[in-house]
């Protein structure tokens, strides 16, 4: 797929407000509910666009008609940042995206999202359904007039892209980089200027020099955004991002409007984009990777130890200002850390214990 064809979808430009979707099964007679779904990603955009797209299809469809669903990606009918306000407005229904983009209403929304050091697809999976994380979230959420369920997931994330090789923490001084949540407030503790862009804008920005570097997803999502054309040093593994969940963030006042029945199935679609786009991201990164390697001469370069610790050191000190922020940061932070602390020792002793020694066994490595 062409990287401007998709984002020329995406409507970034006036007048995409046109360039709705209308995703329902076919009317039949019976009273219809209005379903506007703003979205924070490109139309088309392979894996997250894509994987939006698919679960607003599948609610028009399993509601046999009786949601009517109208997706609207990035830009075609608000700013990708604008939707979280479209929808708390009641302007529209609900927006899928990631929840971190909303830290300066609240903190506590960038643990619904991504954090520093934070849970991996498997513990924020965990965390969400039985460790106290969904009752968290909608204490937040209620503030907001919303409804928020997990909808997606890209896993641990690649630690970026830069157009020079970062082998101290020196090297980090002065750069300009694309980078949300408190992963950019880690780095601007590290001498970093982070730039909150969305994604439709970032490609122009790398090439232009106007950031020096960008984090994004990993190889499956990246490679069709063409980076690799301004910036050949690939770092992983990223330490801002380890389990990036996305999210449908719904309008309380129109949910309350369901039937019980409608309202589960919605859940229950949410609950089955999180595993599907999970499982599409592991199954194409590997092939993805490759090709940036082997067909655009990328570079792969992993964070040294040095490096590490001093993000570390940084997220330390981003977690002690924001739990000064309210009670509820503070209650969420340490659900978080408990969770961080208990589910993350058990995947360490069975998942990561296997997985390391399996990949020894059979010679599998980087």
């Amino acid at each position: 797929m062409d990287r401007r064809s998709f984002l020329k979808n995406a409507g970034l430009g006036a007048g995409a407000a046109a360039a709705a979707t209308t995703l329902a099964a076919p009317a039949i007679a019976q009273s219809t509910t209005e379903m506007v779904i703003v979205s924070t990603w490109p139309r088309d955009f392979p894996g997250l666009g894509t994987s939006a797209q698919r679960l607003a299809r599948r609610i028009g469809e399993l509601t046999e008609g009786r949601i009517n669903v109208q997706y609207f990606a990035a830009g075609e009918r608000v700013g990708a940042f604008d939707s979280f306000d479209e929808v708390a407005s009641g302007n529209a229904q609900a927006y899928i995206g990631v929840d971190y983009y909303w830290k300066g209403k609240h903190p506590a929304w960038a643990y619904f999202g991504a954090v520093p050091f934070g849970l991996t697809y498997p513990e924020m999976d965990a965390w969400i359904k039985f460790g106290g994380g969904q009752e968290l979230w909608d204490e937040l959420a209620d503030d907001y007039g919303l409804k928020n369920f997990a909808a997606g997931n890209t896993g641990v994330q690649m630690g970026g892209w830069f157009n020079k090789e970062i082998e101290t923490v020196d090297d980090l001084k002065g750069l300009k980089m694309r980078i949300p949540g408190l992963g950019g407030d880690v780095m601007a503790k590290l001498g970093v200027s982070p730039v909150s862009l969305p994604g439709g804008q970032i490609y122009e920005n790398l090439v232009s020099g106007a950031v020096d570097a960008t984090e994004w997803v990993g190889p499956y999502n990246d490679y069709f955004m063409k980076f690799y054309e301004a910036a050949k040093y690939y770092y992983y593994p990223g330490m801002h991002e380890p389990g990036s969940q996305l999210s449908m963030g719904i309008n309380k006042s129109w949910w309350s409007t369901l039937s019980p029945a409608d309202q589960g199935i919605i859940e229950a679609l949410c609950m089955m984009e999180n595993s599907m786009q999970m499982a599409e991201t592991n199954a194409k990164n590997g092939e993805y990777l490759d090709r940036l390697i082997n067909e655009h001469g990328v570079e792969l370069r992993r964070f040294n130890e040095e490096i590490y610790d001093a993000f570390g050191e940084a997220s330390e000190e981003v977690f002690e200002e924001t739990i000064q922020h309210s009670d509820l940061a503070a209650r969420v932070h340490e659900s978080f850390v408990k969770a961080r602390s208990e589910i993350g020792r058990w995947m360490l002793l069975a998942d990561t214990g296997y997985t390391t020694q399996r990949n020894r066994v059979l010679g599998i490595e980087v």
